[in-house]
């Protein structure tokens, strides 16, 4: 064991350590984090009108529906302006930290980092309507020279110019291509501006003015450049580099994040981590933001909608089923450690961290007991969690429970947390206890072990 830990202090953690502070997966991670006003406010208007209008909905409560009309209107437009565009959101967001991260103007940052994102979006609409009768010539011959066409004489097919796509690319789906084109037009911007290429006026004029003048050919070229990017792909593909990012890079990613293996490889790394005292989930806050966040994004946009859910598994599994009461689902530990610890030193730690274990802050028992670089806690902080994702992970692929809809604070109780993520699923609850009872059944050998090593003593 011993000899385990020192391969992976010399091996490992450094570059674990490396990974966690540099400066532009930080600024991708405090990006994510930039949006939580908004995607927290729209996780709200979803789970509402879950209450007040699909549930009562299922269950035959129209006049209730109706009552609650005015309610559930309202949040509809809550979720328009945040969820059904966190890909714009993001991008402002990541364009800020990015630049913040090289020292340069955060506001000019954000600016051009929603203009790259928004030149690449297409620009136009379609539209199918289906007729239950057939056309006659004349009248297809007059659609025809308005622009439009018919397709086997009942069905009008339109286009316009003016109209973004929601669904396809300002929601989760374009988070990718915000993250791409973000960091393309904004490390150029940064460079130039270090590089001092500005537009530098007297002293005499205020601040704000001259900071925007400074901005002005740095943020050109930036913007220039990611409009000859997306002119030049377009031409050469025939397709925009939304569309193409989306089905090369995205869906192929949020694939592989369906399967077992790299759910547990994810669990396994953030508790390895934090077994050497480093924050695992800043860390892996990167990978677990633009892969299952995004999966999270658009499975409350499907469920807002009403339609078929996604993805099974989204970055709020592991918050509410696989690590409750905090990361190693520690609150399981103190309370093993109340119910059979001998150990004064312990049972004080425990007492005082079994409040903000309940809230999922488990800093007090991580360093006060101390977990970190405790070698007898070292395989249980990171069995149960990866136990209780192969729980979860049957759970949710055998649809024995729905998967997460809904996104819900990071500190709300186990049991609530589950049941409110997944939109009100009862079954949820039970899961939730049985991964907390894993975890209580596996912590416990360790307490007793942790009494023999005081007695020892």
């Amino acid at each position: 064991m011993q000899g385990l830990m020192n391969w992976l202090e010399r091996h490992i953690i450094p570059i674990a350590s490396k990974i966690g502070n540099e400066k532009h997966l930080v600024a991708l991670r405090d990006g994510f984090i930039g949006t939580m006003p908004a995607t927290m406010a729209g996780s709200i208007a979803v789970l509402l009108n879950a209450f007040l209008r699909d549930f009562p909905t299922n269950w035959g409560w129209t006049g209730f529906v109706e009552n609650m009309a005015p309610v559930i209107s309202v949040n509809g437009y809550i979720w328009a302006g945040s969820l059904a565009i966190v890909a714009v959101i993001f991008s402002i967001s990541l364009g800020y930290n990015l630049a913040k991260a090289y020292n340069v103007a955060p506001l000019s940052g954000a600016v051009v980092s929603i203009a790259a994102f928004i030149m690449g979006l297409t620009q136009s609409a379609t539209t199918n309507l289906t007729l239950s009768e057939k056309l006659p010539a004349n009248v297809i011959g007059l659609i025809e020279e308005a622009g439009g066409s018919v397709t086997d004489g009942t069905t009008i097919v339109a286009k316009a110019w003016g109209f973004f796509n929601f669904d396809a690319h300002m929601g989760g789906s374009g988070l990718f291509t915000a993250i791409i084109f973000g960091f393309v037009s904004v490390i150029i911007f940064s460079k130039l501006m270090q590089a001092n290429l500005i537009i530098k006026m007297p002293d005499s004029v205020p601040p704000a003015v001259s900071k925007a003048f400074a901005a002005i050919i740095p943020a050109c070229v930036a913007l220039y450049t990611c409009g000859i990017i997306n002119f030049a792909f377009s031409k050469a593909t025939g397709l925009p580099m939304i569309d193409w990012i989306t089905t090369t890079i995205q869906q192929p990613l949020l694939h592989l994040s369906q399967g077992f293996g790299s759910v547990l490889l994810i669990v396994f790394l953030i508790h390895l981590l934090w077994f050497f005292g480093i924050h695992g989930d800043n860390v892996m806050a990167p990978v677990l933001s633009t892969i299952w966040g995004n999966a999270m994004n658009q499975n409350m946009n499907a469920f807002q909608k009403g339609l078929e859910i996604p993805y099974k598994w989204v970055s709020g599994t592991f918050q509410a089923f696989v690590w409750p009461g905090g990361s190693g689902a520690t609150l399981m530990l103190v309370c093993a450690i109340l119910a059979f610890s001998k150990r004064a030193d312990s049972l004080t730690v425990a007492k005082l961290s079994l409040a903000p274990g309940l809230f999922n802050i488990n800093e007090p028992v991580m360093f006060g007991m101390p977990i970190v670089l405790n070698p007898l806690y070292m395989i249980p902080v990171i069995l149960v969690p990866c136990v209780t994702a192969g729980i979860t992970y049957f759970a949710t692929m055998t649809d024995l429970v729905r998967p997460v809809v809904v996104s819900v604070i990071w500190v709300m109780p186990p049991i609530i947390n589950g049941f409110l993520a997944t939109g009100g699923d009862w079954h949820s609850i039970i899961l939730s206890i049985v991964n907390l009872l894993v975890g209580f059944l596996i912590w416990t050998p360790f307490v007793f072990a942790a009494n023999k090593v005081e007695l020892e003593g």
